[in-house]
């Protein structure tokens, strides 16, 4: 009877891994979370683990199947399960994503991926329950592309909802700067701008949207390109500076940079008279001046400094279930302690 009520595995084929796929191609600190496993089956699983990076954009399925086989033989490690996680979002499958993201956090005792809980619930039609899941976390413990995430999942619900004022209310954070652009200003200007849209504010939207380019183009990760734009300086001055920690960008308007040029000229041009390049006046030589009254030189410095908040798409009624070699299935506690999958 036991073993009529035993959990059958479901057929999975591991993918290939192509040949010049190499455990060291994985993020160091990964590799340390899989010290825990032997030597053979840490390099096994950090091979499937970097085709799922790989794959994650152009062939979400795929990489899926890749974390799947991880998952198979490493349940028990925590960045195994965050893939797993994010690969099953990346396919739709908001419910096991949820799943996944819950173990990950117990293990891990992150809340990195907390604004990609909030966006499974709203995959899941759980609108009010993403509101309440982004709600437990003090988001000043967080960083700051982590709040910003969690913002526009946040007023992705808001929108779910028909809150559309809301929505707007949750994107504006302190990192919603339009003077500033870091690596996640684009996406928030984004959002903001559609949001914006959607209560009829079209002016302000395309504003922002303006924005939002200019970030791209600033920081070189323009939407739809894998190569970095170069910015043309004559139409914007992008200075670099660091604050706490964030590299960002600053747009000023040509003209002032054209002042300051004509400023520095101004002053640096000398004071003598030059005559006929044939005829030169002689002066009387000056007196020689102390060193401390002789003024330091002026010098010029110019230093270079999903995303639409729009409802998720709803997962279908399907899931997906992993049976790991140990024998346990995700969501099922198992007895050596390790913390259980919730449903």
């Amino acid at each position: 009877m036991a073993r009529e009520l035993r959990s059958v595995r479901t057929r999975h084929d591991d993918p290939e891994l192509p040949a010049d796929v190499e455990p060291r191609d994985l993020d160091k600190a990964a590799r340390v979370e899989l010290k825990t496993l032997s030597k053979e089956n840490a390099d096994w699983v950090a091979c499937h683990l970097v085709m799922a990076a790989r794959l994650i954009e152009d062939d979400p399925e795929l990489a899926h199947q890749h974390a799947m086989s991880a998952a198979r033989r490493a349940g028990r490690i925590g960045i195994v399960r965050e893939t797993l996680a994010i690969t099953a979002y990346a396919t739709g499958d908001f419910a096991l994503a949820l799943r996944e993201l819950r173990t990950y956090r117990r293990i891990s005792g992150s809340n990195d991926q907390l604004p990609l809980m909030v966006d499974s619930e709203r995959g899941v039609g759980r609108a009010d329950r993403a509101l309440e899941l982004g709600r437990s976390v003090d988001r000043t413990t967080l960083p700051n592309d982590v709040q910003v995430s969690l913002a526009i999942a946040m007023s992705g619900a808001r929108l779910d909802l028909g809150q559309n004022e809301a929505a707007l209310a949750e994107l504006e954070i302190p990192q919603l700067d339009p003077n500033r652009a870091f690596s996640w200003s684009a996406d928030l200007f984004h959002a903001y701008a559609y949001v914006l849209e959607e209560l009829g504010r079209h002016e302000q939207s395309e504003s922002w949207r303006e924005r939002a380019e200019r970030a791209e183009e600033a920081l070189g990760v323009s939407a739809g390109d894998d190569e970095h734009e170069t910015v043309d300086v004559v139409e914007e001055e992008f200075e670099l500076f660091d604050v706490e920690g964030e590299d960002s960008v600053t747009l000023a308007e040509p003209d002032d940079e054209n002042e300051a040029e004509n400023e520095a000229e101004n002053e640096a041009e000398p004071d003598a008279e030059v005559a006929d390049h044939d005829t030169v006046e002689s002066e009387p030589e000056p007196e020689p001046e102390d060193e401390d009254d002789v003024d330091e030189s002026d010098e010029d410095a110019s230093d270079g400094d999903d995303s639409g908040a729009g409802p998720a798409v709803t997962a279908g009624d399907s899931t997906t279930s992993v049976v790991f070699d140990d024998g346990t299935e995700n969501g099922e506690d198992s007895t050596d302690g390790t913390v259980p999958t919730e449903r």
